[in-house]
């Protein structure tokens, strides 16, 4: 019987299987069908993800269940409008978690980004949409925009309600220091979006991935997590391509969207672990304490941050717009018995 050296059997492995032992391999989407085959851990959604799903015609089904719902719901056309879309978030979440062993993240909408009690007050709406459907709120990350109003909505969503928060559009060092000292269950730092924005405003065009901005952000805010014994953990998010996501192999979690998880899967070079506790444990941070009036100094020192929060803010709620258009005259057609 003839066996294969770990070096041999490690080529034969692709990136992504590799990976996997590192790190929690989670999918970024709504459209579900696409991520079966990849077998992640956890699933990751937020509103333009779900727009784009809404629009595909293998998940006009749920669409519809959703105005049915919100139509029964009864009320104004601003209240059915709010409870289909809840609904509709609920319900692509569902069915991701068929098809994952973990969690899912659904995300508030970010023109509450501002409203620290209308976020605790719509997470809530959605946890009991899940458990009204018999899913545990365990099995749910309930996903805030990391504004200061934010991080304060998931402090109280954790301590007082017991619901696990996903702090999303994080890209200041600040906001992920105010993250852990809320004691959220987990941060999601963005890497693309810090690339994209180095890209646009620098003369520097290309990054070896262990140079990227992004990947240097989240290579930053793991370290300190761990150098200081934080519970929050670290999921990478928004990647542009897998030399990103293998320099950031050892990260608690890392989301990625289906192309880059065929890509990785295609991929046969070697995936060796950046982060360690033990490498985080020896570099050379200091603990700092963030209150409200030195967070939004600190957060507003970081150009790059301040521009790329609002700027995924004012995405976000453009595309919850575009959903509600769509939703609107749905229901429309369907009052009307087209």
């Amino acid at each position: 019987m003839s066996s294969v050296s770990p070096d041999k059997r490690r080529k034969m492995e692709s990136a992504l299987t590799q990976l996997k032992k590192h790190t929690v391999v989670v999918a970024d989407t709504g459209d579900f069908n696409a991520i079966e085959e990849y077998k992640p851990q956890d699933a990751t959604t937020n509103p333009s993800l779900i727009l784009a799903a809404a629009k595909m015609p293998a998940y006009q089904h749920l669409l519809d269940q959703a105005i049915k719902y919100g139509i029964a719901k009864g009320g104004s056309e601003e209240e059915q409008v709010a409870n289909t879309m809840d609904k509709l978030f609920v319900s692509f979440g569902l069915e991701i978690l068929k098809k994952v062993p973990g969690r899912v993240s659904t995300e508030v909408d970010a023109r509450l980004s501002f409203d620290k009690d209308e976020m605790v007050a719509k997470a809530l709406r959605l946890i009991a949409l899940y458990e009204e459907a018999g899913i545990s709120k365990e099995r749910v990350l309930i996903k805030l925009s990391s504004t200061w109003e934010g991080i304060q909505a998931g402090k109280e969503l954790e301590q007082k309600h017991g619901v696990h928060c996903n702090m999303t559009l994080l890209f200041s060092f600040a906001q992920a220091v105010a993250c852990a000292e809320a004691e959220v269950t987990l941060i999601s730092p963005f890497v693309g979006r810090i690339l994209d924005w180095y890209k646009e405003n620098t003369d520097r065009k290309t990054y070896e991935p262990h140079e990227d901005p992004g990947v240097q952000s989240v290579t930053k805010i793991y370290n300190y997590y761990k150098k200081f014994g934080y519970s929050t953990v670290v999921m990478g998010a928004s990647f542009r391509n897998t030399g990103q996501v293998k320099a950031l192999a050892g990260c608690d979690l890392l989301t990625i969207s289906p192309g880059l998880l065929a890509e990785l899967s295609q991929d046969h070079s070697v995936v060796t672990q950046t982060l360690t506790v033990d490498k985080a444990k020896a570099c050379d941070l200091e603990k700092i304490h963030l209150d409200e009036k030195d967070f939004r100094w600190q957060h507003n020192e970081d150009r790059m941050g301040v521009e790329k929060l609002s700027d995924g803010i004012r995405k976000f709620a453009a595309d919850a717009i575009k959903l509600e258009t769509m939703i609107k005259e749905k229901l429309l057609n369907v009052k009307n018995g087209q």
